[in-house]
């Protein structure tokens, strides 16, 4: 029951990034090229991985899930970011905060187990490349990607289940540029214990333990590689999977210096810096790396382009 003296909160007051003057106008148009750029490169690798029967491969399948997961992630956060910068500041329902926040787990989550399904596609592929077509089957990878999905799903739900059934008095203003878990709970006058506990008990299952699979899945393909006598095929597997591997350093480096060490990095500004890079650079990197670093891509872009001007 709620003391009389509490006000209850039914909508939240986003400050974003605050002192940025005359900056303001220039930083909303850096960031919404940004964004623009973003959603098409993602988009259009999930269209020419869709579309090209040559990259029809479990390698492209899971990149293409991958993308998919950028264009959700940015698109969950980014407008609404811009909306804050151009007003200095918006307000959000409850209703529209949790939406906000679910969407952005759904895809972080669900990102994090399908880099850790990329390794090991990569680790298959490199250490055991004989039965690699019997294991990494369509079946495999769709079962893979839907788990995936349905984690993420399933371990937002429950987290935003638990916040709605929070209380929210007096306080109402977040100093975040969109709606994170942390911001959100910390406003809070009612007991968060139960909210905190299990976002500790599901936070290495989402960052810690697909992060250290990763890691081992490459110690194994970096020894495999060595052993490879031709220079070709030691140049094309460090090829595939440097730019993998420099995806999930980028994207689990950020991640994990927020949410492992929250009380470190939340009551500094460098935690607005440290998102905005996960939730706008990140899913700009990610497909420009593996555009750049893959020839496959870079032979079927070259031929679609070829048929066009034909």
């Amino acid at each position: 029951m709620l003391q009389e003296n509490h006000t209850v909160i039914s909508e939240f007051f986003l400050m974003g990034f605050q002192n940025l003057s005359s900056f303001r106008i220039p930083f909303f148009i850096l960031l919404f090229s940004i964004y623009a750029i973003t959603i098409t490169v993602n988009l259009f690798i999930v269209l020419l991985v869709s579309l090209s029967h040559t990259l029809h491969t479990p390698m492209y399948f899971f990149l293409k899930q991958l993308s998919l997961c950028d264009t959700l992630l940015s698109t969950s956060v980014i407008p609404n970011l811009l909306d804050v910068i151009l007003k200095e500041g918006t307000t959000i329902s409850l209703l529209g905060c949790l939406t906000q926040l679910f969407m952005f787990a759904l895809c972080c989550i669900a990102e994090c187990y399908i880099l850790s399904m990329m390794s090991c596609d990569r680790y298959l592929a490199i250490c055991n490349p004989l039965r690699y077509s019997s294991i990494m089957d369509f079946k495999i990878c769709l079962f893979l990607v839907v788990l995936s999905w349905s984690l993420g799903f399933l371990i937002s739900i429950i987290t935003c289940l638990l916040i709605y059934e929070l209380e929210f008095c007096n306080r109402n203003i977040i100093d975040h540029f969109f709606c994170e878990y942390l911001p959100i709970v910390n406003l809070s006058c009612s007991d968060t214990s139960v909210i905190k506990l299990e976002v500790s008990i599901v936070t290495p299952f989402i960052l810690l333990f697909p992060f250290v699979f990763v890691i081992v899945t490459y110690i194994y393909i970096f020894f495999t590689i060595l052993g490879i006598s031709s220079t070709t095929g030691r140049q094309k597997a460090f090829s595939t999977c440097s730019s993998h591997l420099t995806v999930v350093c980028l994207y689990y480096g950020t991640l994990i210096s927020i949410y492992i060490s929250p009380s470190k990095g939340y009551s500094l500004n460098i935690n607005k810096v440290t998102s905005l890079f996960y939730t706008l650079v990140t899913p700009l990197f990610n497909p420009v790396i593996y555009c750049v670093r893959n020839q496959d891509i870079r032979k079927e872009f070259n031929s679609i382009v070829k048929k066009k001007t034909k």
